[in-house]
């Protein structure tokens, strides 16, 4: 394996420990990182992008796409920071940070840092308030449950702030960088221990999503359906789970980070985990919105002119709505919850 001049330089200044290596240096995720960034990115644009397309064809466009596109704007934003992040080395062994890294860009990578976060957390609250728009339309009818979703908004408000501020003003002065100890920079600032920071906010951002994830769980609970429809539902409203889990794994990797020998080891798959957490978000709140394009799709497969299609699609949604309470047919999963709720009111 061929040593990168920048270790080999190191190397040669004789200021490494004697227990660092040239291969220690060189050990890298990088790769494997920005595959998964760059796989779970392109996956999220294009399912948000056929959402889009989708309402669209049936010129039906709400206010969670609006959500959902400014999301993903967003996670385009900390894809890019990623890669470059990863490409500086922060996501090396330690000693590669101190020894191996300039100064500059040190500086930089602690920059990138603090701008990646304040973009993923604004992602993730921008996608979790698309979510809370579709409950919310979905809910219309039901006032308890339009209750308890304005309630969550107003904890989703109320994470996100303290969750910027801890960021914005992690050290005094306020600054965008983070210092290490060796770093000339570390004496001119009180900073708050990084892991502890972002431990925090991995706190804050489990608790939303569990909020996220009880809107479904409580609006499916309150219909009289069977068992076998309710379960239909939970399958299509509640895929939220895999959030959660990578939520989780996430708190797992910032413990690791910040306070274990192991320390900016840690990082890349940390900035990969973040990643598939706002792109498994809005995936999730996507499925249900492609529901137009698939039935357009299933349609031409079937052959028929466009008017008979629309009528006899048409007839037979409203003979399914009209039977899908009582009847142990199928009925796609909104028209359902609409309807049942409407029967309990």
């Amino acid at each position: 394996m061929s040593v990168d001049p920048a270790v080999a330089a190191a190397i040669q200044s004789g200021d490494l420990p004697a227990s660092v290596t040239a291969d220690y240096l060189m050990e890298s995720r990088d790769r494997p990182a920005k595959i998964a960034i760059l796989s779970v990115g392109v996956l999220t644009a294009i399912i948000v992008s056929l959402r889009i397309f989708s309402r669209w064809s049936v010129r039906r466009l709400y206010i969670d796409d609006a959500f959902a596109v400014c999301s993903l704007v967003f996670q385009v934003a900390f894809v890019v920071i990623a890669i470059l992040l990863i490409d500086i080395g922060t996501g090396r062994r330690l000693p590669y940070i101190e020894y191996v890294m300039t100064p500059s860009q040190t500086k930089t990578s602690e920059v990138l840092d603090f701008s990646a976060h304040l973009i993923y957390t604004t992602a993730l609250f921008s996608s979790r308030l698309s979510g809370l728009a579709f409950y919310r339309r979905l809910c219309e009818l039901h006032s308890r449950l339009s209750v308890a979703i304005n309630c969550a908004l107003v904890f989703l408000i109320a994470a996100y702030l303290p969750q910027m501020a801890l960021i914005i003003f992690h050290c005094n002065p306020v600054t965008a960088l983070w210092p290490y100890s060796w770093q000339l920079e570390y004496a001119d600032y009180v900073c708050q221990n990084w892991g502890l920071v972002y431990a925090v906010n991995s706190g804050l951002s489990v608790l939303c999503d569990l909020v996220m994830f009880a809107i479904p769980v409580g609006l499916i609970r309150t219909l009289s359906i069977s068992p076998r429809k309710k379960l239909h539902l939970y399958l299509v409203l509640l895929p939220g789970v895999l959030v959660i889990i990578i939520s989780l794994v996430r708190v797992y990797l910032v413990i690791e980070g910040g306070w274990y020998p192991v320390g900016s080891w840690d990082y890349d798959p940390m900035l990969a985990i973040e990643n598939a957490e706002i792109g498994g978000t809005l995936i999730a709140l996507s499925i249900p919105g492609l529901k137009p394009l698939v039935d357009k799709e299933l349609s031409k497969l079937g052959g028929l002119p466009p008017s008979t299609e629309r009528q006899l699609l048409a007839k037979s949604h409203v003979l399914r709505v009209k039977t899908a309470v009582t009847s142990g047919t199928f009925c796609d999963p909104i028209s359902l919850v609409k309807l049942a709720i409407r029967a309990q009111e």
